[in-house]
């Protein structure tokens, strides 16, 4: 399928009629499913735009991208945070280990806890990244207005406050920055 067949398509599911699926009748449910289809489709021009040109792996890149974001965390925490499987994440962790792009580090509020962080070489490595990360932002949100984006943002903010809420609810203290 070319690249316009998927677009048509795309397009065709996203005004499709809603009726043929009773559970997605709520607004917020139709929210939920744009949600979850912007975190599947942002994946293939992360993927061809920053992945492969920077040699990460996309699991990689989120796990660093989690690292930048919320400083050391555990294998568990990014489990959490991530949702994808523990032995995904400890494969990530490894491969990042073992490029030295991230470093063990002490929780001095609980020794049993082994979280990493960026090593120096990891944050020249995301430093490296920026102009990729800049490439693929403005092919995808470069044409919002700034108040589109201002809003968008507002809005981004407001969802990942309560997924954190789930996640801490649901998985108990989990290393996220609020």
């Amino acid at each position: 399928m070319n690249a316009g067949a998927i677009a048509a398509s795309m397009q065709q599911a996203s005004t499709s009629n809603p009726d043929a699926f009773p559970a997605f009748n709520s607004a917020q449910v139709t929210l939920l499913v744009r949600l979850l289809k912007l975190g599947s489709l942002v994946n293939g021009p992360m993927k061809d735009g920053v992945c492969e040109p920077a040699d990460v792996t996309q699991l990689e890149l989120k796990v660093l991208m989690a690292l930048v974001g919320e400083g050391a965390l555990a294998g568990h925490d990014l489990v959490e945070i991530m949702g994808v499987p523990p032995m995904n994440v400890s494969r990530a962790i490894a491969s990042l280990r073992a490029r030295g792009w991230i470093e063990d580090t002490i929780d001095p509020d609980n020794r049993r806890r082994r979280p990493v962080r960026l090593s120096l070489a990891g944050i020249a490595k995301c430093e490296s990244l920026g102009p990729r990360l800049e490439d693929v932002a403005t092919a995808l949100v470069g044409n919002l207005t700034t108040r589109q984006a201002r809003e968008f943002a507002k809005a981004a903010d407001r969802i990942i406050d309560n997924m954190a809420d789930w996640i801490t609810r649901h998985h108990g203290d989990v290393g996220m920055k609020r």
